[in-house]
């Protein structure tokens, strides 16, 4: 076999991957605005100017397509928000640098929306693959969020007696508070109130040797209820 005759697989498994790509980043654009009940196999393939069939052959499915597209949602989640802080040190630096990535994906998204929050409104009643996807993706960011809230108190950041499962509930529960305020209410300084919310938890667990917090960045100006 020639070295051409042996590459032309490889270059077209290449190709096959790189075209999968683009049709789940397609996908993920149309699901942040319609939700992920709203994709179909046509509407992606008429987006990516693709044939139905075309984009089956690389999904087989719906449903398979729902999920490549909150395993995409995820791993850029991580990216912007989870792995940049762990660039700070342990404890309160790196969990504060958590929430503010997580502050400035969700100023984004309260234009386009949210896949984590829309896909448990439409999934929360509905098992099935889709929503075990769902579920695992949020409950690993969770987990996260709650590892950095027990690493803040080994580093004695944090007192030790305080409820780290009570703290990282409410954290979460900020960024919900601000996607129905910001993105659905329209109301203007919210995203002031989740960073000074997110201050006060902080402030009745902090330890003297808390380090402090560095000065936040501006905030993004929303649209004011009219």
């Amino acid at each position: 076999m020639s070295t051409s005759s042996a590459a032309k697989p490889v270059r077209q498994a290449a190709k096959g991957q790189q075209t999968k790509a683009a049709i789940v980043d397609a996908a993920l654009n149309l699901a942040a605005q319609v939700g992920l009940e709203g994709l179909s196999i046509g509407a992606v393939a008429e987006l990516t100017q693709m044939s139905k069939s075309g984009v089956f052959a690389h999904f087989g499915s719906r449903e398979e397509l729902q999920i490549s597209v909150v395993r995409e949602y995820h791993q850029r989640f991580e990216q912007e928000v989870f792995f940049p802080a762990l660039t700070q040190p342990r404890g309160l630096p790196r969990l504060r640098a958590m929430f503010a990535n997580w502050m400035k994906r969700t100023t984004t998204e309260i234009d386009s929306g949210c896949i984590y929050i829309s896909g448990a409104s439409e999934f929360d009643d509905r098992p099935g693959p889709v929503r075990d996807a769902l579920v695992e993706s949020v409950s690993i960011w969770q987990a996260a969020v709650l590892r950095a809230v027990r690493q803040s108190q080994e580093e004695g950041h944090l007192q030790a007696a305080a409820d780290a499962r009570q703290i990282a509930f409410e954290v979460h529960g900020l960024i919900l508070a601000l996607h129905y305020e910001a993105r659905f209410l329209r109301v203007d300084g919210s995203v002031d109130r989740a960073n000074t919310g997110f201050d006060n938890i902080l402030a009745r667990s902090a330890t003297p040797d808390a380090p402090p917090a560095a000065p936040a960045a501006p905030a993004r100006k929303l649209r004011t209820v009219r």
